[in-house]
């Protein structure tokens, strides 16, 4: 799938698509939308008490899904998006708990790939978890899903991801902030 506006209607149905990011390749569905990520869930054999962290179209889109980051999770935003690093916020009150863990929710905004032009054109958060089951290694393109699992989603835009370490994840939530996963991008511990 490459129309763009096709994938984006497949989404706006409730659909999962398996979508090249900039790091790996990833299971996006609307953030907004029950049954998608009962969906996501479900493909990835999930526990319900592992969070799905969320693509941004953009910064100001953190609104839809967390309370206003802090001056210090602002500048981290302006520095590092778009690119591979995920940001734990303070959870909006009543988003869905599959998005959340300890109230608090992982939002980054992807660099440059079709998860990002994809991300953009929909306008509102999607989810942004690796297309594969939980505990197996991250895949880099839709060619290498697996027929049972490729079956499961309603489509994939073509493209392959660079691979190579996941999205660096810090909890700034947290004061100083800190680094919960050292991935893509190399953040000082210190500079936090």
């Amino acid at each position: 799938m490459t129309d763009l506006a096709a994938v984006v209607e497949v989404l706006r149905q409730g659909g999962v698509v398996a979508c090249p990011t900039e790091t790996w390749l990833g299971l996006l569905a609307d953030a907004r939308s029950e049954t998608a990520l009962q969906r996501v869930a479900e493909l990835k054999g999930r526990p319900a008490d592992m969070p799905i962290a969320l693509l941004l179209p953009d910064a100001r889109a953190a609104a839809e899904v967390a309370s206003p980051p802090s001056a210090a999770a602002r500048a981290l935003m302006e520095a590092y998006w778009p690119g591979p690093l995920t940001i734990l916020l303070e959870a909006k009150l009543g988003l869905n708990p599959r998005l959340t863990r300890d109230g608090k929710v992982g939002v980054r905004v992807p660099g440059p790939s079709p998860a990002a032009d994809l991300v953009r054109a929909f306008g509102h958060p999607l989810t942004a978890t690796s297309a594969n089951r939980t505990g197996e290694p991250p895949l880099r393109s839709a060619d290498e899903l697996p027929v049972a699992f490729a079956k499961g989603v309603d489509g994939a835009v073509s493209g392959v991801s660079p691979g190579g370490a996941p999205s660096t994840l810090i909890d700034a939530t947290a004061s100083p902030m800190q680094i919960l996963r050292v991935g893509a991008i190399d953040i000082d511990p210190a500079a936090l």
